[in-house]
């Protein structure tokens, strides 16, 4: 990698890390791009030639968040052996990113109805399918042994990323008075109950 290359990628870097730093500091309102130019001591023009606009760096930043997340979670599926487990580890994964990564976790539930998703809608889709899909091969196998629920992939998505996510964003959100230790006690199961294949009717007398 040349020299100019290593500076636009520390440039890059920087900007992330700062634009971060400045929503969790000054939330929704005070994330700017005046904002982040001055805390990162970063041009507009830089900040412009790297990300397009100040809607493509919270584009990036957002994905970035949301790769760190679905990395964590499917770190700790692939480490697991049985069904229930795996649905048990995704959910206490995601629970233990949202207090470990406050700030990371933070951007992406508050991020949710943010002109800069829309604007990079197909962009942050490709990068959360990309994601899913992985998670969706790691459920595969198992659904077509009998060993989880055979439930169409985007119903995955709703049943377990569905309640932790509620539960990840009362906990950010000061509205909600939400224990993260208790949801992380109660969802692992309830989640792998939503997903547990039906017991087979009972086999005739004889």
């Amino acid at each position: 990698m040349s020299p100019k290359q290593q500076r636009g990628e520390a440039t890059v870097e920087l900007l992330l890390s700062t634009a971060l730093r400045v929503y969790a500091e000054s939330g929704q309102e005070g994330f700017t791009v005046t904002a982040v130019t001055t805390a990162s001591k970063v041009s507009l023009g830089s900040l412009y030639h790297h990300f397009g606009s100040f809607d493509g760096l919270a584009a990036a930043l957002y994905i970035r968040c949301l790769e760190r997340l679905f990395d964590e979670m499917t770190a700790a599926l692939e480490r697991s052996r049985t069904a229930r487990t795996g649905v048990r580890a995704l959910v206490l994964a995601y629970l233990r990113f949202t207090q470990e990564h406050r700030d990371a976790a933070l951007f992406l539930h508050a991020s949710a109805y943010s002109g800069y998703l829309a604007a990079r809608a197909e962009q942050i889709r490709a990068a959360k399918a990309a994601r899913m899909a992985v998670i969706g091969a790691w459920m595969r196998p198992r659904m077509e042994r009998g060993e989880i629920a055979p439930v169409p992939g985007p119903m995955v998505e709703v049943l377990v990323m569905g309640p932790v996510a509620e539960a990840a964003r009362r906990w950010l959100s000061d509205t909600y008075d939400l224990d993260l230790a208790e949801a992380a006690r109660i969802l692992p199961e309830s989640i792998w109950r939503s997903l547990r294949p039906e017991p087979g009717p009972p086999e005739p007398a004889r």
